[in-house]
């Protein structure tokens, strides 16, 4: 059954993550625990669905409260025609103009999210957060990534600019199943894996908070009891690094 594969592509690309990625991803919650110990802020930035991966780590239930996206203006599924998000995502030097006007200064982090990191926007970003002194985390996928030409006029991709890498494990084209009598596989991978990236970055990061005696900002649920008191409460706490309210 096709819907029984997309499951065991999930399964498996979890299971690589899990097995291959688990140094990368405990280097990316160190730097993050590191960024938020010295007082300094924390940004995410995707294209398109890449998107999807700063609004997974944004003003989320049980996610930390400092994660601060970065708008892709142009680039988001709200744009209509929504083919445009395409177009504008090749654009040179749009990606530093974006950073250029966000709060990102030098020691903050900066998390890209770029499945193919093929894309002009993605890495003129990664080029001027170096510039910048932002240290910078990618998830994107090395198979896609090392098998399509770069866009950008450097020659570059995402994943040979940022300082930690971690590989989401996408195919190549990003959907995994095969359907009989279909020429184009279905069932992309890059959202469910993406946010599992995150998510574990997120858990670790939170963990490592505390075991440097540190509380960690994190979201209660507002439909729980006293979720709005908490949640105000540590916003204050935070307010001079969280950046979206």
């Amino acid at each position: 059954m096709s819907a029984e594969a997309y499951f065991e592509a999930c399964e498996a690309g979890l299971a690589r993550l899990r097995e291959e990625q688990r140094d990368n991803i405990k280097a990316a919650a160190t730097l993050f625990a590191d960024t938020i110990a010295a007082g300094r802020a924390i940004f995410a930035f995707g294209a398109s669905h890449s998107f999807m991966i700063p609004m997974e780590l944004c003003y989320r239930t049980g996610g930390l409260m400092l994660i601060n996206p970065i708008y892709p203006h142009g680039m988001d599924l709200g744009v209509r025609p929504v083919a445009m998000t395409s177009q504008i995502e090749r654009i040179p030097d749009y990606g530093r103009v974006l950073l250029e006007n966000s709060p990102a200064i030098e020691d903050d982090v900066l998390l890209i999210a770029s499945t193919s990191g093929r894309n002009a926007v993605a890495i003129d970003m990664a080029l001027a957060a170096r510039e910048r002194g932002v240290k910078t985390v990618a998830v994107t996928s090395v198979e896609y990534s090392s098998s399509v030409p770069s866009r950008h006029p450097s020659g570059k991709r995402v994943m040979e600019l940022c300082d930690i890498v971690i590989d989401n494990c996408a195919p190549l084209g990003d959907a995994a199943v095969a359907i009989p009598g279909v020429g184009q596989k279905t069932g992309p991978l890059s959202s469910v894996l993406g946010c599992a990236v995150v998510n574990a970055i997120a858990c670790q990061t939170i963990a490592d908070l505390v075991e440097r005696g540190i509380e960690p900002p994190v979201y209660i649920s507002a439909n729980m009891p006293e979720g709005d008191e908490h949640n105000a409460r540590l916003l204050a706490q935070n307010a001079d690094r969280i950046h979206y309210m």
